[in-house]
């Protein structure tokens, strides 16, 4: 049998004395987390470890002994490692010992309580204590995919990585400690705190307290039947920003709340959404300082204004070429001319819109760019917004070709089926069989007829307009892209990685240190960090968007058939 000892890189220059650790039965393996020096009072140390195992929960008990050779040694110093087995009584006993300035290791077990003690082959694994214990072990993420034999290697090594993490109260105690018993261990060399840290905390929970308050006031506000009534409700579910406002509130609500994440997803889940909230309003300060620079406010307010009016005039003149002849097409000369001054009229009245606020378009961009300093998405959202309101005609235009596309060809499916002597069943939702008298078809065909000849001209309008409203969608969409974007990227997950790759572990890798006849293989065990993919895969937060889950296939019959397209939604809502 074969039995794996993981040692700390740590203790290697510790001074003699005994092994504390948790032995894995199940492994055959024993993970030293701890080297206890001499002198020490055994019942001591017995009391100490059964207050560790009360708290941690971890099976902690002295493993074996410890001796560096490069150290004065008395003469009995070897005997009497040997007889510390005897007092606390841990089958197999472990000796390490160190051989002066040499590379070599020799390691041995002892069981004095086997009717057959037999040599067993020791595999000596070096492993940073620090790094163990401070990394997040992560499972297979295709779980699917993955075999039995990975599945339980997992399992073995996530059982070494909780009997680490998880005792964290036995590196409270170090060497340079008064008390009666003195340990090396990873915080040997100086514990990790830092005052400037420590009082941070402590500020931090009264901040913590104010924000709190100040958000279940502004929940408790967003919460009340003042927001239900039809205009502010209708708002509310259909502009952007107010989506965007919910959604952040909820983050600072996530951020301030003074309960304790209980596991490390939730932690980290914290963690990315107040690193996240910080570089959005910081990249939103960023753009209203560059706003309100050198008058860029004034010079984007006079810039709009023409900028309108040319789109405006460009859509008269699209319409004025489709009243005419469009590419040499043969209209139906009435309905076009009926469309046309339609649309044009609808164009004159945006205009006359456009130029009754114009007198007010500074003061409201000026405003509006103050609201940067909630966050860069939060003005995203209001550009998104601003586009869905100057580009109102083209959307209005878009709903009534389509809606009087989308009639005709209903209409014209409904009257194909006339002549085949069927009609739709709309309480069984089928095509049934149905007989008509010669009145009913005489009319059928006349309304088919007058559909059929008419369909082109509204076709062409349909098809105009219609291209027109995917380019602004498609507009809007990267806006939104880019918002979701800023909310869902785990930007604390990836600076982790980046800077602290140990922290998010995949697996580990095992590097061969020495192999010689005689003396144990020793191995260092290296950690294997997370990929950037698995990151943001296991670690993106939660966005309000709910994109379209259409296929090409579908969005193409939509478009053909004439209904409404919203490729970007949002929960909750519902499609006309």
């Amino acid at each position: 049998m074969v039995l794996k000892v993981f040692f700390p890189s740590c203790c290697s220059s510790a001074e003699s004395g005994i092994l504390v650790g948790r032995w894995l039965s199940e492994q055959s393996s024993a993970v030293i987390l701890a080297v206890v020096h001499f002198p020490f009072i055994p019942v001591q140390v017995k009391q100490y470890l059964s207050e560790v195992q009360r708290v941690t929960k971890v099976s902690v008990s002295v493993l074996g002994s410890w001796s560096n050779s490069k150290q004065e040694k008395e003469e009995n110093l070897s005997k009497f490692l040997e007889d510390l087995g005897t007092i606390f009584s841990h089958e197999p006993w472990i000796q390490i010992s160190k051989e002066g300035d040499s590379k070599f290791w020799s390691c041995s077990t002892l069981q004095k309580h086997s009717n057959s003690p037999k040599e067993e082959e020791v595999i000596l694994i070096y492993y940073d204590q620090r790094k163990v214990m401070l990394s997040h072990l992560h499972p297979p993420l295709d779980t699917a995919a993955s075999t039995d034999h990975k599945a339980d290697d997992a399992s073995k090594l996530s059982a070494i990585f909780h009997t680490v993490a998880k005792s964290k109260i036995l590196f409270m105690t170090d060497r340079y400690d008064d008390g009666p018993i003195k340990l090396t261990h990873w915080q040997s060399d100086g514990a990790e705190a830092s005052i400037i840290v420590e009082l941070m905390k402590q500020a931090s929970v009264p901040a913590c307290m104010l924000l709190t308050f100040l958000l279940s006031l502004v929940s408790g506000i967003c919460r009340s039947r003042v927001l239900k009534f039809w205009p502010l409700s209708f708002l509310w579910s259909k502009l952007s920003t107010c989506e965007q406002l919910g959604h952040r509130l909820q983050h600072l609500q996530v951020i301030s709340s003074n309960k304790k994440a209980q596991t490390q997803t939730q932690l980290m889940r914290k963690a990315n959404i107040f690193v996240s909230l910080l570089i959005d309003v910081a990249l939103g300060i960023l753009l209203m300082s560059w706003l309100y620079r050198k008058n860029r406010i004034g010079h984007l307010a006079d810039t709009l204004i023409p900028v309108a009016d040319h789109v405006a005039e460009e859509l008269q003149d699209l319409l004025q070429w489709l009243m005419g002849a469009p590419a040499g097409l043969k209209m139906n000369r009435a309905l076009d001319q009926v469309l046309g001054r339609f649309f044009l009229y609808h164009i004159h009245l945006w205009i006359s819109y456009i130029h009754l606020m114009s007198p007010f378009i500074e003061m409201i961009l000026w405003y509006v760019g103050l609201s940067a300093c909630l966050g860069l998405t939060v003005a995203l959202c209001i550009l998104s917004d601003i586009i869905a309101l100057l580009t109102f005609h083209i959307y209005c235009f878009y709903v009534y070709g389509a809606r009087l596309y989308c009639l005709k060809i209903y209409g014209l499916s409904s009257l194909w089926r006339l002549f085949r002597g069927k009609k739709w069943n709309v309480l069984r939702q089928r095509v049934d069989s149905c007989s008509y008298d010669l009145d009913q078809l005489f009319i059928g065909t006349l309304l088919f007829t007058i559909l059929l000849f008419l369909l082109p001209t509204t076709a062409l309008y349909y098809l105009v307009f219609t291209l027109l409203r995917l380019l602004v969608v498609i507009v809007q969409g990267l806006i939104h892209l880019l918002v979701d974007l800023i909310d869902s990227l785990p930007l604390y997950s990836i600076l982790l990685r980046l800077c602290r790759s140990y922290r998010l572990t995949a697996g580990v890798k095992f590097r061969v240190l020495e192999q010689r006849d005689g003396k144990p293989l020793r191995l260092l065990m290296q950690i294997n960090p997370l990929s950037y993919g698995s990151v943001v895969q296991t670690y993106r937060l939660p966005t309000y968007s709910c994109y379209p889950k259409d296929s090409w296939i579908s969005l193409c019959k939509k478009l053909f058939l004439g209904e409404l397209i919203y490729p970007w939604k949002h929960k909750g809502e519902k499609q006309d």
